[in-house]
């Protein structure tokens, strides 16, 4: 599966992450507001956000969002550990977008790009969503994933963090609101 492909709709075009794209993609992300339900609640400042950009490009799969009509950058989000046995499965996530363009459907343009384009290699797509980022776990929903009874645990800044495992199949896809 190519975890970096270019993917385009009417309004936006999605493709890979280059270190250039970092002055666009930090002026989104130094917005506190976007990051105040996410585990690591402080990603807007510039060393958290540093890491999380050099572990974005040195993982492979980071994806730059761009509106067609300002060619601006406007979010970003990542392919992340494909697994090609047992009809296979990809992490959709570390999806993020400038306030201004919440509210107007561009997350769920987003998601079926990237869902169309994974189902072609994968039958299953995960999504891990931090507890308390009640609003990304709504949006999923919106998207039709399903919540599993997976979950995994992790820590940031000594506390532990658990995240809630979604999922989408090929089928429900394309039974979905996203079809």
């Amino acid at each position: 599966m190519n975890r970096q492909p270019v993917l385009e709709n009417e309004r936006l075009l999605i493709r890979p992450l280059t270190p250039d794209d970092w002055d666009a993609l930090f002026a989104v992300a130094s917005d506190p507001a976007i990051w105040e339900q996410h585990p690591m609640h402080d990603r807007w400042r510039v060393d958290v956000f540093r890491a999380f950009f050099e572990d974005a490009l040195a993982k492979g799969g980071a994806l730059a969002i761009i509106d067609k009509q300002t060619d601006e950058i406007i979010g970003s989000s990542r392919f992340q550990d494909y697994d090609a046995d047992e009809g296979g499965s990809v992490e959709i996530g570390w999806t993020f977008l400038a306030r201004k363009y919440w509210g107007k459907g561009i997350n769920a343009e987003v998601k079926r790009a990237m869902l169309a384009h994974a189902f072609e290699f994968v039958e299953r797509v995960d999504f891990r969503v931090g507890e308390t980022n009640y609003r990304s776990q709504i949006a999923l929903e919106n998207i039709g994933a399903e919540r599993t009874r997976r979950t995994e645990l992790t820590r940031y800044q000594g506390a532990r963090v658990l995240h809630k495992i979604f999922e989408i199949t090929r089928d429900g896809f394309e039974a979905g609101p996203l079809a």
